[in-house]
């Protein structure tokens, strides 16, 4: 019914992608929330990674597991965050990058060069055939149809930093569950929730606002949320979006309405990643009753 989107997902990159990421490794299980227990593959725990034809920020961020405003600054990146095939990225802060110097700012809308040489930037912005790997030129995040969030009107502080753990998860949206976590290669990556269309969309835990716009293809409007520094949520085909990026969320708090842009009927499409990695966000979600 809407496959083609689910070749978004870690295991739906063609065969030529899993043999440019070297990054993937397997290491020791990992025991998540409430003891279970994932096997750690394809997991990406590399600091590093090297860019694929047709990549954009945004979706090397989603893959990776991290927020992308946070690699275009240990990039030195800016707006429209223009990469290069080659070009390698570092995903982790530097020490420049943990305490800048106080320096003036020079700001500059050319992106930094690729850190590779020999790099054919004539491959850039190639369309691919994964939905996931089409290159977006000069996409703002933000460009999505808002409204105002009447919950929002009370500040809370915003936290300093991530939590160890999730506290606790809740259902992002009501609904009858029409499509299932699937592990193989052309499943389903994430739970397809069908509503009515305007019906809340809420935060399945407490974090961070790291994505809110239409870059990534075949998602429509869609909010990323990171929980920890290894635990990201997805809301896809929404209406309208409530949210704005680097904002702090609860769980329970209303961050989207629910629509169909990028499918053809009214779903919410939730994802639960781990280190990049697609986990089967029904083992998370409280059992309804």
């Amino acid at each position: 019914m809407h496959r083609h989107l689910l070749y978004l997902g870690l295991g739906l990159l063609s065969g030529a992608l899993l043999a440019g990421c070297a990054g993937r490794t397997a290491p020791a299980p990992v025991v998540l929330l409430n003891s279970q227990v994932i096997d750690g593959n394809e997991e990406y725990t590399q600091p590093t990674y090297k860019v694929q034809r047709g990549d954009t920020l945004f979706a090397v961020a989603w893959y990776t597991g991290n927020d992308y405003q946070d690699i275009a600054k240990y990039n030195d990146l800016s707006a429209p965050y223009t990469i290069y095939p080659g070009q390698v990225l570092r995903l982790l802060p530097t020490r420049n990058t943990l305490s800048p110097p106080k320096t003036k700012e020079h700001k500059t809308n050319q992106s930094t060069p690729p850190t590779t040489t020999r790099v054919d930037k004539s491959l850039v912005d190639r369309p691919a055939s994964q939905a996931y790997r089409k290159s977006e030129k000069n996409v703002k995040p933000q460009n999505v149809k808002s409204v105002n969030n009447p919950s929002l009107s009370v500040k809370k502080q915003a936290p300093t930093n991530f939590p160890d753990r999730v506290a606790k998860w809740v259902w992002p949206a009501k609904g009858k569950v029409v499509d299932t976590f699937s592990q193989s290669e052309s499943g389903n990556k994430g739970i397809d929730i069908a509503g009515a269309r305007g019906s809340k969309v809420l935060a399945a835990a407490d974090g961070k606002v790291v994505y809110s716009g239409n870059a990534l293809r075949g998602y429509g409007n869609l909010v990323i949320i990171k929980h920890t520094e290894t635990f990201l949520s997805a809301y896809a085909y929404n209406d309208t979006i409530l949210v704005k990026e680097r904002e702090w969320v609860s769980a329970g708090q209303q961050i989207a309405t629910m629509g169909n842009s990028g499918t053809d009927s009214v779903r919410l499409h939730f994802e639960v990643r781990y280190r990049g990695k697609s986990l089967d966000p029904m083992k998370y979600l409280p059992t309804l009753k």
